[in-house]
């Protein structure tokens, strides 16, 4: 492995992460490419950013990584219970299922309407976390104070405010989603790149281990 490109919250915004990813200069012989979570849910087209990640990942096997975040654990939550959450729904959850043709009734307690079964497929099959000799790749972050084998899945999709201030030093550089900012959060022990695409910020790429930064 020679570098990583991480990509931050996609949420639908499909086009810009068409226009990022044509931008990056990887090698695919050498580098990684890994997406840090939250592809559904708040923008346009949920369903092909998907499809978008599904056809990367096959046609770059091992080179591309696809990290589970929270809005995907709400949609699997929904996919495998059928019921429609006010949590789901209040977080851009409609937006996914229009995105799939999948009507909601007026009492938003159900809807009616299949998703792909390779779709079904991929986002269950999506990692918490990527590790590598110098850096921690998650979703939200990590519980400072615990070391990184020994984190729950709930922090790594769901913490924000007790990670981020944290000066805790897990051996390791974290790298996250999650948590907009206007512009990349960069600390010794972290680096946030969620920069609020869906919200008419940017999305940002980072390029490891130079630290480099290629925004859309």
């Amino acid at each position: 492995m020679n570098r990583i490109f991480a990509i931050g919250d996609i949420h639908g915004c499909l086009g810009r992460a068409r226009r990022l990813i044509e931008r990056l200069p990887i090698d695919w012989g050498r580098d990684i490419m890994v997406f840090l979570g939250d592809y559904v849910d708040r923008g346009p087209d949920p369903a092909g950013v998907v499809e978008l990640l599904m056809e990367l990942r096959a046609d770059h096997p091992g080179r591309v990584i696809c990290l589970k975040g929270n809005h995907e654990l709400m949609f699997l939550d929904y996919l495998h219970n059928g019921d429609l959450s006010d949590t789901f729904l209040a977080f851009g959850g409609e937006k996914t299922l229009k995105s799939y043709g999948i009507a909601i009734n007026t009492e938003g307690n159900e809807a009616a309407g299949l998703l792909p079964f390779s779709h079904i497929k991929f986002l269950s099959s999506l990692p918490v976390s990527f590790e590598t000799r110098d850096y921690f790749l998650v979703h939200a972050g990590v519980k400072p104070g615990v070391s990184l084998d020994k984190q729950k899945e709930k922090d790594m999709l769901w913490i924000r405010r007790e990670f981020i201030k944290s000066d805790y030093d897990w051996d390791k550089r974290i790298i996250f989603g999650h948590t907009p900012f206007d512009t990349p959060l960069l600390k010794p022990n972290k680096i946030g790149i969620d920069t609020g695409a869906v919200y008419g910020g940017r999305l940002t790429c980072i390029v490891l281990p130079d630290t480099d930064f290629i925004f859309e």
